[in-house]
């Protein structure tokens, strides 16, 4: 919007531009032309004056003023007699026969010849004929120069005078002219567009307020408000979307807070039903009875696991914390030795690479970090066959930015499954498709994004899956900051994803 105020503003400038200077400019040349046109013309006829006086006094007095002429101005002058001859003491001209020396001399027409439809060419040629002049010598010695053009008038041709006048000097003022005007127009254009850019800024100010209050709004941030500013129009606007926001960011509030509050308020009666199971299932000696038992209590351990699941995600959601600087390197290790109990019950290793730097910090809120490897540990396990490898990568991608990435040696997945592995309480087809609750990975997403780094899913290399997770580094490390770690993997509430 702001690039068409210009554009528009500086078209208007333009048009306004054009429409004051280029008539002037072609006036100015107009001007130019008549009046070099007039000057030759009256030099001409001087000569002719001269020619028509017809005694040798009188032609040593044109031979000296044509080259006076040629000497002071970038004009030629030829001179021919009636008859096609030479007029002594002046040369014969190249082409005493053209059309301009017939029309003067046959005609008695005087001619201008620009050499050019388009403005002129590089010379102007003026011819004009020379009339005889019977005038007694006391009625010479007192006529002006009225009485002798009239007497010219009528008086027979004897000659014909032609002044070629070059035009450079004509085409330097008038790109002169034309120049000046157009760096005249090329700065005002800038100052316009100068202004323009400031006055289009101003006025769209409040509309990029809006814009950036929208753009946070879209990822997530319910928070944000536009200032009430502008004109009364978008004042109006701005009102109403921050009306807007205000209560929608209560809704949803009041939606995570039931959320949590519901979850908190299951955990309590699931735990004491699966308690009541599993003592039932101590004292039933009867097969399918305990066969039923088992099913009953497995499918409240599958939802206790969905109820940690959604209470995990409602807090992250709460975006209650800011991100702190964590010792990545210290808080991964710290999380694998919790992890590598439950590996060698089934003989699978985690294995901790990388290049990245043990002082390096990154930010994340507290406790937020550990979720995430619970998550993601926890979904390797369980896709990892007996003996398997996990492998934990630290490196540090670019300046301000360090990639954790876990490869586990798995069934993976197709790329249509890895496009919706981070939807809510999608399961895929996998080992954890069974047992999982779905919203492992939608936490690991959330939880991610929320201390400003990004995850992803790929191809391990030799087959498997890699998560890949882009973390933002704090430039500035500190002391590291404590993490709420949970003491083991059950107790972290991170079961698996539900690929």
């Amino acid at each position: 919007m702001i690039r068409r105020l210009i554009v528009s503003y500086v078209l208007l400038v333009g048009v306004a531009l054009a429409a004051f200077t280029v008539p002037v400019a072609f006036t100015l040349t107009a001007q130019l032309r008549g009046d070099t046109e007039e000057s030759v013309r009256r030099e001409a006829t001087t000569m002719a004056l001269l020619l028509g006086d017809g005694d040798a006094p009188a032609r040593q007095a044109l031979a000296r003023v044509a080259g006076a002429y040629a000497d002071e101005t970038p004009g030629t002058v030829e001179v021919v007699a009636a008859d096609g001859a030479a007029v002594p003491p002046l040369p014969l001209p190249a082409h005493p026969g053209d059309r301009a020396f017939a029309a003067a001399l046959r005609d008695g027409r005087s001619t201008a010849d620009w050499g050019s439809t388009l403005v002129w060419g590089p010379e102007l040629v003026v011819t004009v004929p020379a009339h005889a002049r019977a005038i007694r010598p006391d009625a010479a010695a007192r006529a002006d120069q009225a009485t002798r053009a009239d007497a010219a008038d009528k008086g027979p041709v004897v000659g014909a005078v032609r002044i070629r006048y070059a035009t450079a000097d004509l085409s330097d003022r008038l790109w002169r002219i034309w120049g000046f005007r157009a760096v005249l127009a090329v700065g005002v254009l800038a100052v316009a567009a100068g202004l323009g850019t400031i006055v289009a800024r101003l006025l769209t100010k409040p509309l990029r307020l809006l814009n950036d209050m929208a753009s946070r709004f879209s990822d997530g941030d319910l928070t944000a408000r536009s200032p009430v500013t502008g004109p009364q129009e978008t004042q109006t606007l701005a009102r109403t979307l921050n009306q807007g926001a205000e209560r929608l960011d209560t809704l949803v509030a009041s939606q995570r807070i039931f959320v949590a509050d519901a979850s908190h308020q299951l955990r309590t009666p699931l735990t004491a039903l699966r308690l009541s199971l599993d003592n039932i299932a101590d004292g039933v000696d009867d097969e399918f009875v305990r066969e039923d038992v088992e099913q009953a209590t497995a499918e409240v351990v599958r939802m206790s696991r969905l109820v940690s699941g959604l209470l995990v995600l409602a807090r992250a959601e709460a975006k209650v914390s800011a991100p702190e600087p964590l010792a990545l390197r210290e808080l991964v290790e710290a999380r694998l030795s919790v992890w590598r109990p439950a590996a060698d019950e089934r003989g699978v290793t985690i294995a901790l690479t990388g290049d990245a730097d043990e002082r390096l910090h990154v930010l994340a809120g507290p406790g937020n970090l550990d979720q995430v490897l619970d998550n993601v540990l926890s979904n390797a396990l369980e896709v990892s066959p007996d003996g398997a490898t996990i492998t934990v990568r630290l490196e540090t991608a670019t300046g301000d930015e360090v990639v954790l990435e876990v490869l586990d040696q798995g069934p993976g997945m197709s790329a249509a499954e890895q496009s919706r592995a981070f939807d809510r309480f999608w399961r895929g087809q996998g080992l954890t498709g069974r047992s999982g609750s779905g919203l492992g990975l939608a936490i690991v997403k959330q939880l991610v994004t929320d201390d400003g780094g990004a995850v992803a899913l790929r191809d391990a290399p030799g087959g498997g899956l890699a998560v890949r997770i882009g973390l933002r580094t704090d430039t500035r490390p500190g002391p590291r900051q404590a993490s709420q770690r949970p003491a083991g993997p059950r107790a972290s509430g991170a079961r698996p994803a539900g690929f």
